[in-house]
């Protein structure tokens, strides 16, 4: 080739390469100018869809949350620490008992007071950025957003720890954007309102962790920490932190335990197995983000957790059925007036408006539930587990019958039993403190407590304070003033009311008013009671707050006895018994000593309040009266033998009609006791006469000697058995006449019916002089004693007899009357010496006749029917030989002979005569053929009568026999009627005198 074509090729090539080179150029700046004006094009399309989509996703987001308030800073601040937390009640000395039933159980701590391990593994597991976010992380926002939209099924969550507190405190759980975004904007608004370690402590006061050994759902780290491992959520180490801090995102899947409904207590293995597994995942978290070594991870992912795992205990609840029920019970009454009253309500009014009392105690319970309330009771917790104790283990409270019962979840009817309930109480005089009580025998059986809750009547344990106490205070009677003892009937609505005490036949006539306390007498009760009742004495029952007196109590007799319309509950009879050992001060009892809220301080303190009821002189008088209950003869003498030690004590028995309750009410100077038994279905009743049962009265008084013995070795610096009661300088024993309570006259000083006794000096002394007294002769007729009649056959009359006038016969039996001689039975202490002024009411009949028998050398014969015969006439061969005042003997020694025997009546008159009877001669002596046989007297019979047969002193009629000449003189009462036989003739025919 030549060079120049060479050189040619060379140049073309060069042009072309060097063409080629400029077109390349060309064609890479062309496409680059293309690229980066489609990517400013993409830019400005992008940022403006940003921009666009910004736009919209904030007026979105502006729009979830336009109705969300502008909250202040204290008011966020209050919402987030104003968690629920549960009421604990406390025993006395602050005693710690239990928490208060609630749907959820939570106990308030502070960050110092909780396990670092706990804070780290939170933080790893639940807000990783937790120290250095303002409330929000965005890309785990974005992340969650993404989830949402794409509905992936991997969602890790994106709420911080603050969010968390803002959905449990200010919001609620519900799954919508519009919370979301409330949460987002509340969470970086409380970020400005609160430090970490406030938000960081809130959240581990709120948050769910499951359920407790009992099955109960509880939050907050402490209680999670007692829950589940029984320690304090500062003992918690690292194995237990992790465990804890892994069970809030599911809560009930992670828990160790079984719920309620199951009965509590841990889970099967293999349901254990999610909550071990988060435990692991939380500790590998925790190394991941540094809060832990490789040797700690390794170590605690190989610790056994479950033998840490709390076993199932009873809640207080369970423990304490009783107890927690009435302290609960008291609380909300008392939260429920101090709310109404910060509502502007008149707390009384609560007490007078069913609906608005309703309305309160709902708010109330609320508030006690979940106030977080430090509960403090005055119950001796020692005292109270060994009353119940005794309680539980006595043998003799009577048998246990069964009872039908609808069951409410089945509409079925059940058969239950039916034992005797027990309420017993014991009080602080001085201070109404209820130191301890039982409720009842079985709570799950009936969760009635039967110490406070139910109002029986209180049978005679009424008598001291509404009849005797009162009476003392205004001056009617002293302790031993006369009283009567004696049967009456009057009118009432239905009928007639005519009481009778426990053994129906018996009348004391006039005794001393404590003995007629100490023996429980209801009738001279009721005629003392008569003469109060116009002062309305049950006023002295408002005052010792007798809560269920109607219109009607405090004008029925009955009531004097203990016959109330509803009753009264063993706590007020008690209290009401503390009023005589406080000196007639009575003194609320109770039992919520202080309320103190979540921070300590007292939102309640009980305060001691007195209220004058009785004079301090009535108030020892009758405790003196009551003394004697205890003692031989009284209803409670055998509690002396059921207490092991000694102490100055009075009490009272009482029981209703039929036996359907039994009481007993006891003091010493520093406490009181009641004690009460009965059915639950009332119509059962305690005690059958002649069943062989134990007496319900002795049944009540062993256990309360028991229960007095355990006080007394548990807690002997409060029953102070040591002490007495102080008599007041205005209690004064005076002498009186004990038949009239006025001052003793000559004539009752020598029929000597002086005594003494004590007197309220204040109101009431025996001054006025006695003036009943008189010389009577007098007859007994059936044993009591009467004035004689102008015809009473002079050997049946006692001369020379202390007698009564009638005035003073009419003063004692009252408007209501009764049988003047029953006030002087031959049973009563002044019988000795006292003739009733009254008048037999004889009537014109002669007494029924007798029938008479010999044994051996006795005669003896049967005592007259007739009520008005006053002895008996002896004959022997139609003369009288002997006479026998009634009541001393109804036979005679005797020798040969026949004989016969008359009644006679108060009047004279005699009753036909007896059948015959004959004693044999002995067998006479042999005699000579001879000589004439001993002349045999014919046989005798004895005549009937005519009249008044009181031949041998002058008196007497004629028979009518063959002699008729009636009124003749002595002489005649002596004549033989007609033809014997081996019976008198009966007597038809009327006295002609």
């Amino acid at each position: 080739m030549s060079g120049k074509r060479k050189n040619r090729i060379d140049l073309i090539e060069e042009k072309f390469e060097s063409m080629k080179a400029k077109g390349w150029a060309k064609g890479v700046r062309i496409t680059s100018g293309v690229i980066w004006n489609l990517f400013l094009l993409f830019l400005v399309f992008g940022l403006t869809i940003g921009v666009f989509a910004a736009s919209v996703g904030a007026g979105y987001f502006a729009s979830l949350v336009a109705k969300e308030p502008l909250r202040s800073k204290a008011e966020m601040r209050n919402a987030i620490f104003n968690y629920e937390e549960t009421s604990e009640i406390y025993f006395s000395n602050d005693i710690y008992l239990g928490k208060v039933s609630a749907d959820i159980e939570r106990k308030e701590t502070t960050l110092k007071d909780v396990s670092p391990y706990v804070i780290d593994a939170v933080l790893a597991t639940e807000d990783e950025y937790f120290e250095s976010h303002n409330g929000i992380v965005p890309k785990a926002i974005f992340r969650g957003l993404f989830q949402d939209v794409t509905n992936s099924s991997s969602q890790t969550g994106g709420s911080t720890l603050t969010q968390q507190l803002i959905k449990n405190q200010i919001l609620t759980n519900e799954v919508s954007y519009e919370r979301k975004a409330k949460e987002i904007l509340l969470a970086m608004r409380i970020e400005h309102f609160m430090d970490k370690d406030e938000i960081l402590e809130a959240y581990l006061n709120i948050i769910p962790y499951g359920r407790n050994a009992i099955g109960q759902n509880i939050a907050g780290i402490e209680t999670a920490a007692e829950g589940i491992f029984g320690i304090s959520a500062k003992e918690l180490n690292l194995p237990q932190s992790a465990y804890i801090a892994g069970i809030p995102q599911a809560p009930f899947a992670y828990t160790p335990f079984l719920s309620s409904y199951y009965g509590g207590g841990v889970k099967k293995e293999e349901n254990l197995k999610p909550g071990i597994d988060r435990m692991k995942t939380v500790l590998f978290r925790m190394k991941e983000t540094g809060y832990i070594t490789d040797a700690q991870y390794n170590e605690s992912i190989t610790y056994d957790i479950t033998k840490d795992f709390t076993e199932k205990t009873q809640r207080a609840t369970e423990r304490y059925p009783y107890l927690t029920q009435e302290v609960q019970e008291r609380t909300k009454d008392i939260l429920a007036r101090i709310i109404a009253e910060k509502d502007g309500i008149d707390p009384d009014r609560l007490e007078e408006e069913n609906k608005l009392k309703e309305k309160y105690k709902i708010l109330a319970e609320r508030d006690m539930r979940t106030g977080g309330y430090r509960i403090y009771s005055t119950i001796e917790k020692d005292l109270y587990d060994e009353m119940n104790k005794v309680g539980q283990e006595f043998e003799n409270y009577g048998f246990t019958y069964t009872r039908d019962e609808k069951d409410f979840t089945t509409g079925e009817t059940v058969l239950k039993d039916n034992p005797v309930q027990v309420g017993a109480i014991m009080i602080e005089n001085k201070t109404g403190r209820i130191l301890s009580f039982i409720g009842g025998r079985d709570h799950q059986l009936i969760n009635t407590n039967y110490a406070t809750q139910t109002h029986r009547p209180n049978g005679s344990s009424m008598k001291p304070l509404l009849v005797y106490a009162p009476a003392i205070e205004y001056g009617v009677i002293g302790a031993g003033s006369p009283v009567v003892d004696v049967k009456f009937e009057i009118p009432d609505g239905s009928g007639t009311w005519a009481p009778t005490n426990y053994t129906a036949s018996v009348e004391n006539g006039i005794i001393p008013a404590r003995q007629a306390l100490a023996e429980s007498l209801n009738l001279p009760t009721a005629r003392l009671y008569r003469e109060i009742v116009e002062k309305r004495p049950a006023e002295f029952l408002e005052k010792m707050n007798f809560t269920k007196l109607k219109p009607e109590d405090y004008v029925n007799y009955s009531t004097s006895f203990g016959g109330m319309s509803e009753g009264v509950s063993v706590e007020e009879n008690t209290n009401a018994f503390a009023t005589f050992a406080n000196g007639g001060k009575f003194i609320q009892s109770y039992i919520i000593e202080r309320i103190e809220d979540m921070h300590g301080n007292i939102v309640y303190q009980h305060e001691i309040d007195p209220v004058d009821v009785f004079s301090p002189e009535t108030s020892y008088i009758v405790t003196d009266m009551l003394r004697d209950v205890l003692k031989p003869g009284g209803t409670g003498q055998q509690l002396s033998s059921f207490m092991n030690f000694k102490t100055d004590f009075a009490a009272k028995t009482g029981t209703t009609n039929g036996y359907g309750d039994a009481w007993l009410v006891g003091y010493n100077p520093n406490v009181s006791l009641g004690l009460w038994f009965g059915y639950y279905d009332q119509s059962r009743k305690l005690y059958t006469r002649g069943s062989g049962q134990m007496h319900p009265t002795t049944r009540t008084t062993m256990l309360f000697g028991r229960l007095m013995n355990k006080a007394n070795e548990v807690k002997p610096d409060i029953v102070g058995a040591g002490s007495t009661f102080k008599q007041p300088e205005g209690v004064v024993s005076k002498p009186f006449c004990g038949i009239s309570g006025l001052a003793p006259s000559a004539a009752c000083t020598s029929a000597g019916l002086v005594r003494s006794d004590l007197f309220n000096s204040k109101v009431m002394l025996p001054t006025e002089p006695d003036d009943s007294i008189i010389n009577a002769s007098y007859v007994s007729v059936k044993g009591s004693r009467y004035m004689a009649l102008p015809s009473t056959p002079s050997e049946f009359i006692v001369s020379g007899g202390t007698g009564v006038n009638q005035g003073f016969i009419d003063r004692m039996l009252g408007p209501w009357g009764g049988d003047a001689s029953k006030l002087f039975p031959s049973m009563s202490v002044f019988a000795s010496g006292v003739v009733s002024g009254a008048t037999f009411p004889a009537d014109e009949a002669a007494p029924a006749g007798v029938s008479a028998s010999l044994s051996d050398s006795t005669l003896q014969w049967t005592e007259s029917p007739s009520n008005d015969v006053i002895g008996y006439y002896v004959y022997q061969n139609n003369e009288r030989i002997a006479t026998i005042i009634d009541g001393s003997s109804h036979s005679l020694a005797v020798g040969p002979g026949s004989y016969y025997v008359r009644a006679v009546d108060i009047t004279g008159l005699l009753s036909e005569g007896s059948n015959i009877v004959t004693i044999d001669s002995p067998e006479p002596p042999e005699v000579d053929d001879d000589e004439d046989e001993d002349e045999i007297d014919p046989p005798i019979t004895p005549p009937g009568h005519n009249g008044n047969d009181n031949g041998n002193n002058g008196n007497g009629n004629g028979n009518n026999g063959n002699n008729g000449n009636n009124g003749n003189n002595g002489n005649n009462g002596n004549n033989q009627g007609g033809g014997g036989s081996n019976k008198p003739p009966s007597d038809d025919d009327e006295d002609d005198d």
